[in-house]
């Protein structure tokens, strides 16, 4: 696989600093039953690594120490750790908004038969990638046999309420673009998501995060051996808007990666670009760090990939930063 940090480390992107904490985003581990294109960790069913259990216990300390708002738990397929249920009961229990980034077809998984029960019990969020309404597009991105058993995922979470008006289970969809294209304007296609999805399948849902893909990992060295790279980076710098920087998922979330090392953002992560301390860059924070430690102003890495949370609409964690005409 191409390498990309050295393609994204020389950068003009604007400096940034942090603001209040709100959002622990914590990867749980690389195993997946899928593996996706897009995919920027490169998550797949032969990928071993997962967080140990005494790393999983500073998740609730952290969380109860700097009083953040928001648990986002990714991974690969975050439920597939076998700590993920108990962590789950343990952050609500502390009135931490638990986000499961749950990529549907997991509910099927031996082993994960009463995964879509527990998720409404709990009233966990989820937020599931589904990146088009027609089977060929999710099947070509995602891997054959995919959309339907997506379709059935989502079938299922209705059944219990998610999506559901007055249920207070709220299931978001995530939508990426097929090739090196910024997304379309998230409002519109979010339109048409629930017009075909409910026409066609009977399936309703919250909102429609629309996500632009990152130059990195998977998707970037495609790009590479495609010789699109430089195209696409082209494109976003040129739809690069300075009124999203105020609003980029960075400046109030930390990314933990499965050691526990923490990451301005999951981009960050993956590039291998931890946050350094005040003490200096050759020592970057560990999750135990925030128990005595915050972030608040504090400097954050950027590189050009940065560029693609900041592209027309802007993209983060939660969708578009800020609509804007096409």
């Amino acid at each position: 696989m191409h390498a990309t940090l050295p393609l994204l480390a020389d950068t003009r992107f604007p400096a940034l600093r942090r603001q209040r904490l709100s959002t622990l985003q914590v990867n749980l581990g690389y195993r997946c039953n899928q593996s996706c294109l897009h995919c920027h960790v490169n998550a797949g069913p032969n990928r071993t690594e997962m967080m140990d259990a005494d790393t999983l216990a500073l998740i609730p300390q952290v969380l109860k120490a700097r009083g953040i708002d928001t648990l986002d738990l990714t991974g690969g397929a975050p439920e597939l750790h076998p700590g993920f249920r108990d962590l789950v009961v343990s952050a609500r229990a502390l009135g931490v908004k638990v986000i499961d980034r749950c990529n549907l077809t997991i509910l099927f998984e031996p082993g994960q038969e009463g995964l879509a029960d527990f998720l409404a019990e709990h009233e966990v969020e989820v937020v599931a990638s589904l990146p088009c309404y027609s089977a060929d597009n999710v099947d070509r991105q995602r891997g054959t046999g995919v959309f339907d058993k997506s379709i059935a995922g989502l079938q299922r979470l209705n059944a219990l309420g998610y999506g559901q008006a007055g249920s207070g289970l709220v299931l978001n969809l995530v939508y990426n673009p097929q090739g090196p294209v910024l997304p379309p304007p998230q409002a519109k296609l979010e339109a048409d998501y629930k017009r075909e999805l409910q026409q066609h399948f009977g399936i309703s849902f919250n909102t429609l995060f629309a996500l632009a893909n990152m130059p990195i990992q998977r998707f970037g060295s495609t790009l590479i051996s495609k010789g699109q790279f430089h195209t696409y980076m082209n494109l976003l710098k040129a739809q690069h808007r300075d009124e999203n920087l105020a609003h980029v998922m960075c400046r109030s979330l930390v990314s933990v990666d499965w050691q526990g090392q923490l990451s301005d953002c999951d981009f960050n992560q993956q590039l291998g670009l931890p946050t350094p301390s005040r003490r200096g860059a050759q020592a970057p924070l560990h999750l135990r760090d925030l128990l005595t430690e915050g972030l608040d102003d504090h400097p954050i890495r950027v590189a050009d990939h940065c560029f693609g949370c900041t592209a027309g609409s802007g993209s983060s964690c939660g969708g578009a930063l800020k609509e804007v005409a096409a």
